[in-house]
């Protein structure tokens, strides 16, 4: 690039000529359901799986029935389906987000970690399952198509900005925009130039402050994403456009929303390396970066077998993000201590579980967690990847037992079983829908690319 050119991109948004976001939605465009490995095929039904019944346990909070209520005060149409709220149906941009509020309530959807720490399904799935109730029928195919899209297009964008995180943002919120968006333009089966510009239109409106951590706003990050995303592809589907340089630009994504911009990360081994199939799964109702200690501390709690009158302290080592994502000493509500470390190796090591009761307002305050958590203490290790971590307990009289997490339970390298996956399903969504409901619903998703049309599979999910 010449002096004179370089001069220019340093205002306005002067092209810079890579082709990042451009290439991107090209391949996101015209890859096939045959062109798709069996294994990102098989995971994007275990994603849909999981979040769906995600989706059903959080469908009953108090948050969305707020949410919810106060839509049809505003006099949504009704036009897409609420998912666990039989009867009620809303607007083709609010039920985005109420069902991505939902699935991401509870903090039991799926965490990709691979660069990134990204909620994915919420904004993709629930920007998706409103469009595919719009006009003539999606098959089953075609929703894998768009969910794998979607993948490629939040997770991608997240590499390219990989100090995204550390500027406060909630990728959920942020990346979940764009990758709702570029699922639902191939979805809409935009062309390249089209979904270029669902993209673009989608990341303009990228939002969410992780200062919200513990409160209603947190989830409602990811409906907003939805939301913002489905709007995305309807406008582009019109004509509506966008820059065609979104992420690399010089005021583009990359660049304002992370101190360090790698746009050349984005097109690395597309088509090669599908990000669906890093995906992780939680087996327990938190913050990704508590499971390491939260597999260490029902381990400790079974093997070691020392009643908690005889413990003198537990001596926890985990990554730097354990604390700096989740450090809240003494949480007094149920979302709140989602993100104490403390409280989840608490309940770790009582109840040898960190499901949805253990989350619950009762169990922030309940007296035996509140004092076992004062005999914790933490230490950061540099050195630890983001999945592992190591606890120790100390006797009354001395004695040590030491359990270590090489790779936490649910993560790509110790990833849930189909069993396990389904076993978490079935918890889920059977106080919602009943036993035979939630196996006939499973029963469909395991066989998602057979369906004709995904309005029948919604139906048993309302």
């Amino acid at each position: 690039m010449s002096d004179a050119a370089a001069a220019k991109t340093e205002y306005g948004v002067a092209a810079l000529g890579l082709g990042v976001t451009r290439d991107l939605c090209a391949f996101l465009a015209r890859f096939r359901f045959s062109d798709l490995p069996a294994a990102v095929v098989h995971e994007a039904r275990r994603g849909m799986l999981d979040w769906i019944g995600c989706a059903l346990a959080g469908s009953g909070h108090p948050t969305i029935g707020t949410l919810v209520d106060t839509f049809v005060e505003l006099g949504s149409p009704a036009k897409a389906t609420v998912i666990g709220r039989r009867g009620v149906r809303l607007g083709l941009l609010d039920a985005p987000i109420a069902n991505g509020q939902m699935g991401h309530l509870l903090d039991f959807d799926d965490t990709h970690m691979g660069g990134v720490v990204l909620h994915a399904s919420s904004p993709i799935l629930a920007a998706l399952f409103a469009l595919g109730e719009r006009g003539p029928a999606v098959d089953g195919r075609a929703m894998i198509c768009a969910y794998v899209a979607g993948f490629e297009a939040g997770v991608r964008a997240g590499q390219g900005a990989p100090a995204h995180h550390d500027g406060g943002w909630h990728l959920t919120g942020t990346l979940g925009a764009i990758a709702a968006g570029a699922a639902g333009g191939r979805l809409l089966g935009l062309d390249a130039q089209r979904l270029t510009y669902a993209v673009g239109i989608a990341t303009t409106q990228a939002a969410g402050m992780q200062q919200n951590r513990g409160t209603s706003c947190k989830s409602l990050h990811a409906g907003k994403a939805a939301a913002s995303g489905a709007l995305a592809a309807l406008l582009a589907a019109k004509g509506y456009d966008s820059s065609e340089e979104i992420l690399e630009g010089k005021r583009g994504f990359c660049r304002i929303y992370s101190a360090v911009a790698t746009p050349e990360a984005i097109l690395q081994g597309l088509g090669e390396r599908w990000e669906i199939a890093r995906n992780g799964y939680k087996p327990y109702a938190c913050g990704v970066v508590l499971h390491p200690l939260i597999d260490a501390m029902i381990a400790l709690s079974r093997e070691a077998a020392v009643p908690v009158a005889e413990v003198d302290r537990i001596e926890l080592e985990v990554h730097p993000h354990a604390v700096k994502i989740t450090g809240v000493d003494d949480p007094r509500s149920g979302l709140m201590s989602k993100f104490s470390v403390n409280h989840s190796a608490s309940v770790a090591y009582i109840d040898r579980d960190a499901g949805i009761a253990q989350y619950a307002d009762a169990r922030a305050t309940s007296p035996d967690v509140v004092a076992f958590r004062r005999r914790i203490a933490v230490a950061t290790v540099d050195g630890f990847r983001k999945d592992q971590a190591r606890a120790t307990l100390v006797t009354r009289d001395g004695r040590r037992h030491v359990v270590d997490v090489e790779h936490a339970s649910g993560t790509a390298d110790n990833p849930m079983s189909d069993a396990a996956l389904e076993t978490k399903f079935l918890a889920n969504a059977t106080p919602v829908l009943g036993a035979d409901g939630a196996r006939r619903l499973a029963d469909r998703v395991w066989k998602l690319e057979a369906e004709r049309d995904m309005r029948d599979l919604l139906a048993i999910s309302a």
